[in-house]
Parts: C-alpha cells; structure tokens; sequence
C-alpha cells in the first residue's frame, strides 16, 4: 500500500543564513529557502532553520534492471541491479520519460529503508544498486544512507544522474558511489537546458563531472539526441571533445534515441540516420566506445577494439549475446586492454521487473 505519511530526515549538506533561512548546498542551484519554504527540488523542507527531506526512505518506484538499461556498458557487465526512486527532480525537462514521479508534488511512496533495501537486494540475487529513475541528487540523504549499508556487505552502488550536483555532493557520496551514468540532454547546449529543462546554467554539470574523476567514480556519459530542438552535430562534437579531453578518451559516450513524451508529444523520434551521423562524429573526436542507445540491435550497442575493430561484446538491447574478451580485460586478437571495471556476471536479467 502506498502511504502519503512524511517522515523527516534532517537534511545534509545547508547552512543557515539569518532569520530562520538556510542555503541548501546539494544541488547547484543552492537555493535560499525562507521558514516553512522548499527549495526547487519540492521535496526539501525549512522547518524553523533547519533543512529536512521530505521523500527519505519513500519508494515511488522499485525495480529489478539488466545494469544495460542505465546505461552502463563498461561497469560490472551483466549485473543486476536493484532500482530504487523517490519522487522530486530539480530539472523540469518537457520530455521527461518519468514525469508522473520526477514530477510528483506530492511526497508519497512505499516505506522502504535502507536496511530494507539492501535485504531485498540479497533475497532478489543482485550484484547492486542503482539510484534512479528520478534524480538520485534529490533523494540524496536516503541514497547515502543505502549505499554505505550495502558497500559495507559487498554490493556495488551507481547513480543515473542529470549531474546538476555540487561538488561538496560528489566528494560526500564518492566513498559509497561506485558509478555514475551522467545524462545530457541536447548536446549540453545551455539554451535548450533553458528552455526545456528550466535548468540556468550547465557548467556546473561539467564540474561534477570532473570532481566524480578526482574522486575515481566509473563514469559513463549519456546524451539524449532530441530532434530539430537539441540535434546539433556541433554541439555533439563539443560535448564529445569536452569528454575525451576531461574525462578520457576511453569513456563510454552513448547516444540516445528520442522518443515523443510528457509535453514533446509533437516531436518525432530521432532517426537512425541522425544518430549514426552523430556517432561518426563523436567518434571522429577521438572517444574511442561510443554507443547508439534505444535502438535495439543496431550494430553501435556493441563493443569493439579501438585497436583492431574486433567485435567484444555483441548486444541486443540491454542483453549481452556474445562475450569475446579474456580473463584479463583484453581483447582476444590484439591484446589491447579494454577498460571495462568489475567482472562479467552471465546470470544476468535480460528484462527489468517492478517490485512495487
């Protein structure tokens, strides 16, 4: 049964300011929040000059998933993973895949603590945890709390992010974070993060970014591949230039298929065509994995050796059909080492299933 009880949990990571007011320092947009007030996100409270979550150990939604879906090519291949989300976001994409949650103003979802969680990570035979679905940033104190009970008994933990965090954010949770997928829109273009996400500014996405590779998390970068509004070749050059540059050029950079939805219902799904023109140039810069996403079979899901173009890892969607590197992460025709973190798990779901 789903509760709509608010438990509070004293937030982490504000500072008091005068008057009663705090400035909230998880997110980058730092919001000043007067008594009685929520910051952006909705879900973070001023209760007589002192922060607290609203949403902490509230499951809007609970999953089993192939670690595939987020997507994570190159971070324990295989695995399973246990999805957990609570409800807020502190983007206001017009696009939004899970709108009826990241959206959600109200704070409802099923009492699932973070002990509870990791026990149901054992009992359904997962390799992990994973943060998502809405952004993990915004259900920072219950995801913190999760991921050091479950790195204390051996389970990995990895967050799917817009990246809007701050690095005080990304050093706090770093010791318990293992992975991150980080999630463009656009091309990263600031005017499209403005008109359709509501988001100022993206620099600081590329701040955590860099602190997550100070801090050794295994990052992987997503950009969603929006027609006539965020499709520029150009802007996909940059970004993939940025990566390679700042990140490596052994970073996995997947690009995403649009599909038609929450206010976008107008705009038609990216054609393959566009995609496979924007991977040619992403590749061109010199990324040496890059990935066409949501196109199910397509020939760039799979892995090949940036040495000797032999085919790795054959994929169809989040399942991996043939497994062609060595005991040692190489590549069986030339040796060239492969930077893939963590070991293959061949038992791995091929579809998600919800919990609750």
């Amino acid at each position: 049964m789903i509760t709509t009880r608010i438990s509070l949990k004293e937030a982490m990571l504000y500072e008091p300011i005068n008057d009663k007011k705090i400035r909230c320092n998880l997110c980058a947009r730092r919001c000043t929040i007067t008594n009685g007030g929520t910051g952006f996100c909705l879900v973070r409270k001023n209760e007589n000059g002192k922060l607290y979550s609203l949403n902490y150990a509230k499951a809007c939604s609970v999953q089993i998933d192939p670690i595939g879906k987020k997507p994570l090519m190159h971070f324990h291949p295989g695995a399973t993973v246990m999805s957990i989300a609570a409800v807020g976001c502190n983007f206001r994409c017009q696009f939004c895949d899970n709108w009826e949650i990241s959206q959600e103003k109200t704070i409802r979802g099923e009492h699932f603590p973070p002990e509870e969680v990791v026990k149901a990570t054992r009992e359904n035979n997962c390799q992990g945890i994973s943060y998502t679905y809405t952004e993990p940033t915004i259900f920072f104190e219950y995801a913190y709390d999760t991921a050091k009970l479950a790195k204390q008994v051996g389970f990995f933990n990895t967050f799917v992010t817009n990246g809007y965090m701050t690095p005080e954010a990304v050093k706090t949770i770093a010791p318990h974070l293992d992975a991150a997928t980080v999630d463009f829109k656009g091309g990263g273009d600031p005017e499209f993060y403005m008109k359709f996400s509501s988001v100022p500014s993206v620099e600081p996405i590329f701040a955590s970014l860099r602190e997550m590779k100070r801090q050794d998390i295994h990052v992987e970068v997503t950009n969603l591949v929006v027609p006539k509004l965020g499709d520029s070749l150009e802007k996909i050059r940059e970004l993939a230039t940025w990566i390679k540059d700042n990140l490596g050029k052994e970073t996995a950079f997947h690009l995403l298929r649009f599909h038609p939805n929450y206010q976008l219902t107008t705009i038609p799904a990216t054609s393959i065509e566009t995609l496979e023109k924007a991977w040619k140039i992403a590749h061109e810069t010199g990324l040496e994995y890059v990935y066409i996403g949501n196109v199910f079979g397509h020939k760039y899901e799979n892995t090949y050796c940036p040495n000797c173009n032999e085919l790795l890892i054959k994929r169809f969607g989040f399942e991996i059909i043939k497994w062609n590197i060595d005991k040692n992460m190489r590549c069986p025709a030339c040796g060239h080492n492969i930077p893939i973190k963590g070991e293959l798990h061949p038992s791995g779901a091929s579809y998600p299933y919800a919990l609750f």
